[in-house]
């Protein structure tokens, strides 16, 4: 086997032990959602047996990532992102900027005017204001963010989001189905 194959193959395992370790999964848990018996999900992640795609299928599945993602497999051709904007409901347009689905969607939003009707789902959202204004309902209350500012909610509150006012808002949006949060920083790391 080349060496290059051979560092492909083994990287395979810790990044599985990372995602499953970033999601709080047990090897266990893990094993039932797959099928995958434990024993050989820890000798995966582990380096002590060589995955295939009979097992990498059902893991990019549970952790809900590409399956290159998982293999890491090295990028080729135009490196530059090629973006497909789809145009929604009455002049909205969404963006996708994440390549991969993973622990956090990242998406380029234009919202027109629209109702608001609140909803309830799984995750946690942040939004940032590009342009415009985003008029933010949870539950009860209601707030105004201006451009530079940020909103950041669980979204098994009630909520909804749109423009302020008649005008389009332009906003980035994240959104973790799991409810991973942002991390901002906002200067220099403390040294460790």
């Amino acid at each position: 086997m080349d060496t290059g194959l051979a560092e492909l193959l083994d990287g395979i395992g810790p990044r599985l032990r990372t995602l499953r370790r970033d999601r709080g999964l047990t090897l266990e848990s893990l094993a039932e959602d797959t099928g995958i018996s434990v024993s050989t999900l820890s000798r995966l992640e582990s380096g002590k047996r060589r995955p295939t795609l009979d097992l990498l299928i059902p893991l990019a599945r549970a952790h809900r990532v590409a399956l290159d993602q998982l293999v890491a497999a090295p990028a080729t051709g135009d490196p530059r992102v090629h973006l497909k904007p789809h145009r929604r409901e009455r002049g909205s347009v969404l963006v996708p900027l994440t390549q991969y689905p993973g622990r956090v969607q990242v998406f380029k939003q234009v919202l027109a005017h629209r109702e608001p009707r609140l909803v309830t789902h799984a995750g946690y959202e942040w939004l940032y204001v590009l342009a415009g204004r985003l008029r933010l309902i949870l539950g009860e209350r209601e707030f105004t963010i201006r451009p530079g500012e940020v909103a950041e909610f669980d979204t098994t509150e009630p909520h909804w989001f749109g423009p302020a006012g008649t005008e389009a808002v332009e906003i980035l949006h994240l959104f973790g189905p799991r409810g991973d949060q942002a991390v901002v920083r906002t200067g220099p790391s403390a040294p460790s």
